[in-house]
């Protein structure tokens, strides 16, 4: 992808403009850490962009989207924000022709590092030093800064979290001091940038950094300080229980449902573990830091998996009952399935034929 992405410079530099891969790209090559998400910056305005590339995108805040054999590329004109709405969106901006002026306005020297066609680094504003001491800071004052865009408060813990960086003090002051500003934001931004700190392997850091800095209250998340830490994104969320204000899908919301259930039942219990399933019981087992090694064996000798497992289908039931189908039916699948992860009865036609007519037969007839 970054060969694709030098070539797009090139043919920007043969039409005349000055062009830049920039930002999380560059941060994370000198990082040696993976990544695709390549941006470019040049000195081209939005309508020459799509002159050059034939692109029938139209500008947002001074970038397009362009596509180059078969990748796409976000490319944004030098430009410098004049006026944010609501701290948050530039609204107002004009379109510059220099690069050191462009990269003045972007959040964190960390993120302004720069790489030409050639695939030459470009530390415009000499910040090298702050990449190698591991150091997240505003480009100039964080006074400014994070009150033009609040969001860059969560992008600050964000990066702390996902580089291991420590946040300079003057920055670290300001993020306490607007976090107030986060009540702003929707909860669907608010989310997508917990949702890559909670994900990252040093979920512990992030969370540490949100209580350290009184931002969980802005967030609305008033149980984060007791929360346990867990691989499963959705074992976090579950113990937070903002499903009413965050966005979640039917999916996830009742996956977290099933997670908050089954934390106050018996978690040992194979019924329980065959009626919530491996999944949601390896989020609860997380959640209560028992040893997932043992819940997979527990789960792969279980004698049946699902309903489907079972040597009778719900008609033989009403068959051997001599009854029409009805909601009896559901109850006593249920009860054949507790006896038989329970071990108290063998998942064999028979034995179970068996079973229910010593237990179901005369309540049949009285009914």
């Amino acid at each position: 992808m970054e060969e694709k992405a030098l070539k797009v410079l090139q043919i920007l530099e043969e039409n005349g403009y000055e062009a830049y891969i920039v930002g999380g790209y560059v941060r994370d090559k000198l990082l040696s850490i993976e990544s695709n998400d390549i941006d470019i910056c040049t000195s081209a305005t939005p309508k020459q962009i799509k002159e050059i590339f034939k692109s029938s995108q139209s500008p947002n805040y001074g970038s397009i989207n362009i596509i180059y054999k078969n990748t796409n590329f976000d490319i944004t004109t030098f430009r410098r924000d004049i006026k944010y709405l609501d701290n948050r969106l530039p609204v107002k901006l004009k379109y510059i022709k220099t690069l050191k002026k462009d990269l003045l306005r972007r959040d964190f020297t960390i993120n302004t590092i720069c790489m030409n066609s050639k695939g030459e680094i470009i530390d415009t504003l000499n910040i090298m030093e702050d990449l190698n001491q591991k150091v997240i800071r505003t480009v100039g004052n964080p006074r400014y800064k994070l009150k033009e865009d609040c969001l860059r408060i969560l992008r600050a813990v964000r990066f702390s979290t996902i580089l291991n960086f420590e946040i300079e003090p003057k920055t670290r002051h300001y993020l306490t001091s607007y976090s107030y500003l986060l009540k702003k934001l929707s909860f669907q931004r608010k989310k997508q940038e917990l949702d890559k700190i909670f994900s990252s392997i040093n979920q512990e850091k992030g969370i540490k950094l949100l209580l350290e800095l009184g931002i969980d209250k802005s967030l609305s998340l008033p149980k984060l300080k007791t929360i346990v830490p867990c691989r499963d994104i959705i074992g976090i969320w579950a113990q937070l229980e903002v499903d009413d204000i965050y966005p979640f899908t039917k999916n996830e919301k009742d996956q977290m449902n099933q997670i908050r259930k089954f934390l106050k039942q018996d978690i040992h219990n194979k019924y329980n573990i065959y009626k919530y399933g491996l999944y949601i019981s390896t989020v609860v087992y997380q959640i209560k830091k028992e040893d997932i090694s043992t819940l997979n064996k527990v789960y792969k000798e279980l004698p049946i998996h699902s309903q489907s497992d079972l040597s009778v289908k719900p008609l033989d039931i009403a068959s051997i009952l001599q009854k029409e189908p009805d909601n009896y039916i559901k109850n006593i699948t249920i009860d054949l399935e507790k006896q038989i992860l329970l071990g108290n009865l063998e998942n064999e036609y028979e034995r179970i034929k068996k079973y229910i007519l010593n237990y179901y037969a005369k309540e049949s007839k009285k009914s």
